[in-house]
């Protein structure tokens, strides 16, 4: 009998050994240090204590500072007052030297009125004529850019605040204390007379 070809008998396949798993380690949670100055901790409030005699020099700073803000304040009123007292005297001293300037000059004006009142008769084309009422109605024109006015005279109420009557006349044409006639015009700068118009008043 043939001797059976003997096959190596196949080695059983050891189990492979089954690599332990590793399981991570837990770390245990470590508390982290607390930051300096973190938002748990409570910052301690630092407090103080005034002696009396501190509490006392305490007081008495807050009143002296009282007394001087009710002295910055009266001497600011005081100024705030001075200066608007000074600035009116100036206005009032510019308008016054004005009025008198303008004054000197009002006696030209009459003369130009009495001028023109002259040549009533003539023809309104005369060359003389016509320079005359150029001349006076451009001294008027200069006078009225300088703020002054006539005062209203002729057939107004007297006003002797603004008129200076020289005569009286009894007449039916005007009604009682009404100006008549006018001798001179009044003249004001503003508000202020500077001239009162000389006047004839009517009953």
């Amino acid at each position: 009998m043939s001797e059976e070809t003997k096959h190596p008998e196949p080695e059983e396949a050891q189990p492979e050994q089954e690599a332990p798993q590793e399981q991570p380690a837990q770390e245990e949670a470590k508390p982290e240090p607390e930051e300096k100055g973190g938002k748990g901790k409570k910052k301690k409030e630092k407090t103080y204590t005034l002696t009396r005699e501190q509490m006392e020099a305490a007081e008495m700073a807050a009143k002296q500072l009282e007394s001087v803000k009710d002295q910055f304040v009266r001497l600011t009123a005081e100024y705030d007052n001075y200066r608007k007292r000074t600035a009116k005297e100036k206005d009032n001293l510019y308008q016054d030297a004005k009025a008198d300037t303008i004054k000197a000059f009002l006696g030209v004006y009459d003369n130009l009125e009495r001028a023109v009142a002259a040549c009533a008769g003539e023809d309104p084309e005369a060359p003389h004529r016509k320079g005359l009422e150029m001349i006076f109605q451009q001294f008027k024109d200069l006078l009225t850019k300088e703020g002054v006015t006539e005062i209203e005279a002729l057939g107004a109420q007297f006003d002797p605040e603004k008129h200076n009557a020289v005569m009286h006349v009894d007449s039916e044409d005007f009604g009682e204390n009404v100006v008549a006639q006018v001798f001179q015009t009044g003249f004001m700068l503003g508000d202020k007379v500077i001239r009162h118009a000389i006047v004839q008043v009517a009953n």
